[in-house]
């Protein structure tokens, strides 16, 4: 059996603690959490945690009874295998020294991103997308100087039967 990435939906009670809790879950049985975003759903009393981890079949199997053991957690879904639309956000300042200004915004053009803050020597860029948007627009901006980054992580729905 190989380790593959999983991402997990899990519908929770909105209140203080259950992230501490499931947090806790991961760290007591050393599973790592790869990438964590919670928020509110349409429900106010109900949140979502979009988890991504990584193991083996009966290794992730374990970790969602023991998820759902948890009193406040509603519902878990393993994402992985099934059909979902997934996204991450990221907010990157980049160098943006005279000679490059031009090609950074070229490639903000072709990845359909946007520039959202500008000073004398740096841009902030916010991109969305997939996985693999998310590297290749970093690549690109590498060798121009990337200063800082912040990533949302990925926030996921199942899609629905067309």
């Amino acid at each position: 059996m190989t380790e593959e990435k999983h991402v997990l939906s899990i519908l929770v009670d909105n209140e203080p603690g259950v992230l501490s809790r499931i947090a806790g879950l991961f760290s007591g049985r050393g599973f790592n959490i790869e990438s964590l975003c919670v928020a509110e759903t349409t429900e106010p009393m109900v949140s979502r945690i979009t988890l991504v981890t990584t193991g083996e079949p009966p290794i992730i199997e374990q970790i969602e009874k023991q998820l759902n053991k948890l009193i406040n957690v509603v519902k878990v879904h393993d994402l992985t295998g099934t059909e979902f639309v997934h996204r991450e956000m990221a907010l990157i300042k980049v160098m943006a020294k005279a000679e490059h200004r031009a090609e950074i915004l070229r490639i903000v053009d072709i990845f359909r991103c946007k520039v959202v803050d500008v000073s004398l020597d740096h841009y902030t860029i916010e991109v969305t997308g997939d996985e693999g948007k998310m590297k290749a627009i970093l690549n690109l901006l590498k060798p121009i100087g990337i200063k800082e980054i912040a990533k949302t992580g990925i926030i996921a729905l199942i899609r629905e039967a067309k």
